[in-house]
């Protein structure tokens, strides 16, 4: 009786249950299709890195003698769907029995069950086997709450798994969050770290997936891919990050600058969203890098909450509000992108580099993510379906469960405050503080009105202005609305008129 399993591109996981054994009666399917390819455009990078990563765990299970049968991109017998490629896989092995590993995005778990309900063989869905909390977890922590905050769900879980707590069941340190010792502008020194990840040549499997006629955006770099292959790699990089960038990375997490796109950010987002890694190791390295004084306690725990804390909660968020989350749009935006977006051709510097590294190196911290695209988004009023699916697109770690809370809900408030407590948008003065985009500017950081005026002065008061009846009762905006209520009223009329210029012309920014 022979059983098909199913890998899916984010489930590259050599440590998982099923590899232990090896069994003759089991046949691994891994399949690279354009179904995957297509749903948005994606980053030339990410459809790369996840490819090769497929093709290296299919190589190493097949000498650990598993049974693997790969559909290549170019397959003459690659059917591009996933339904279409089990139906033809299941008659052609006479497969008794199908099992697949949870997916962690909600089409894709819709397309699986609902196949499966119509299959004549047995099927199961097993556990991935990756992340500490189970889909419904934060659901059940926040039942019957209008607001979901990170926070309680954070110090939930460092008390559950006992993590950065002393003897006494108490915070390390005496605190649960170091935020305020972690927002430091960086001076250009310590130097950002040297990029120590291997490279690796995918010119040949980037050809194929061009002539398979693939589409994609960004630069594919596909003679020197820099993202990990494998867990071996994975591992490498995150030492490399626990001893050369972690003692800084609290001091300047939230830093921007022209001259540096990875500052002291870990960029182990892809190899833990592909499984490379497991959260629960990463995790623990940090916390050993602060027991052993590797690196200062406001480091190590802003480090461990992007992950412990607000990696687990949004794929909480993302299970409890699917269906329906990505079409929420509570401020009723809906301005295209601006075509600059796709090239990164604008005067704005801020934008110009932010867009740049994405375009360049399908990353960008979550600084950058936040609170310069995303600001400028949210202020202009873009659709936020477009933004989504750009972020979904451009980022070789973004998923959908990750991405949508924190693009939707985080950045663009599209939910109305359910995932955070306030707009995060700023003007020109926030991006001024935390980096050195401002100078050189084409544009001025301190004007609000005229042709040399940075764009998001006018766009930041005018957001408050339209967005009144919405925004006005938040208890954090009181200062935004007292400002505002003591402006003259030509002195609003004319921001109000500045960002109708803006927002009526942003591809010439």
């Amino acid at each position: 009786m022979t059983t098909l399993r199913l890998i899916l591109g984010d489930q590259l996981n050599p440590c998982h249950s099923w590899f232990q054994e090896q069994r003759t009666d089991v046949i691994y399917v891994m399949m690279e299709i354009r179904q995957e390819t297509d749903y948005v455009l994606h980053h030339a990078q990410k459809i790369l890195a996840i490819f090769a990563g497929m093709r290296d765990l299919a190589r190493v299970l097949k000498t650990q003698g598993h049974r693997v049968r790969y559909l290549r991109i170019d397959d003459v017998h690659n059917r591009q769907s996933l339904p279409a490629n089990l139906d033809a896989l299941i008659e052609h092995y006479e497969a008794a029995c199908f099992e697949y590993q949870a997916p962690d995005e909600y089409r894709l778990d819709q397309q699986l069950a609902t196949w499966c309900a119509q299959l004549s063989i047995e099927s199961r869905m097993v556990d991935s086997e990756h992340f500490y909390t189970a889909r419904d977890a934060a659901a059940r922590q926040f039942s019957g709450r209008k607001q979901w905050l990170m926070e309680h769900f954070y110090r939930h879980m460092r008390t559950t798994h006992d993590v950065l707590m002393d003897a006494h069941k108490k915070p390390s340190g005496g605190q649960w969050n170091f935020d305020h010792d972690n927002r430091k502008r960086w001076p250009g020194t310590p130097f950002e770290p040297e990029d120590m990840r291997p490279r690796h040549d995918h010119s040949a499997l980037w050809q194929s997936i061009v002539e398979a006629g693939v589409g994609s955006f960004g630069k594919p770099d596909a003679e020197q891919l820099a993202w990990p292959l494998n867990r071996h790699e994975a591992l490498q990089q995150l030492e490399d990050f626990i001893e050369l960038a972690l003692p800084h990375f609290g001091d300047f997490q939230d830093a921007m600058s022209a001259h540096a796109w990875r500052m002291f950010h870990s960029q182990l987002s892809f190899a833990m969203n592909t499984k490379m890694l497991s959260p629960r190791e990463v995790v623990d390295r940090a916390q050993a890098a602060y027991r052993s004084s590797a690196a200062p306690l406001p480091a190590v725990e802003g480090f461990i909450r992007q992950i412990l804390g607000w990696r687990e909660y949004v794929r909480g968020v993302y299970w409890a509000q699917m269906p329906g989350y990505d079409l929420l749009n509570a401020f009723g935006h809906d301005l295209p992108l601006p075509s600059w977006f796709w090239d990164g051709q604008t005067q704005m510097r801020c934008m110009a580099h932010a867009i740049g590294s994405s375009l360049d190196n399908a990353h960008a911290h979550h600084i950058q993510r936040l609170m310069v695209i995303g600001n400028f988004a949210l202020l202009a009023g873009l659709d936020p379906a477009q933004v989504h699916q750009w972020y979904l697109g451009v980022y070789i770690d973004a998923f959908e469960w990750v991405e949508l809370p924190n693009t939707l809900g985080m950045s663009q408030f599209a939910d109305g405050g359910m995932l955070a407590t306030k707009p995060y948008v700023s003007s020109a003065a926030y991006i001024d503080r935390m980096s050195d985009y401002c100078k050189g500017c084409y544009y001025d950081k301190k004007l609000r009105i005229g042709e040399r005026a940075c764009p998001y002065n006018a766009l930041y008061w005018d957001f408050f202005l339209r967005n009144k009846q919405q925004l006005e009762a938040n208890h954090r905006l009181g200062m935004v609305y007292r400002t505002l209520g003591r402006m003259e009223e030509a002195d609003v009329v004319a921001l109000q008129e500045q960002s109708a210029t803006w927002r009526g012309n942003l591809d010439a920014l």
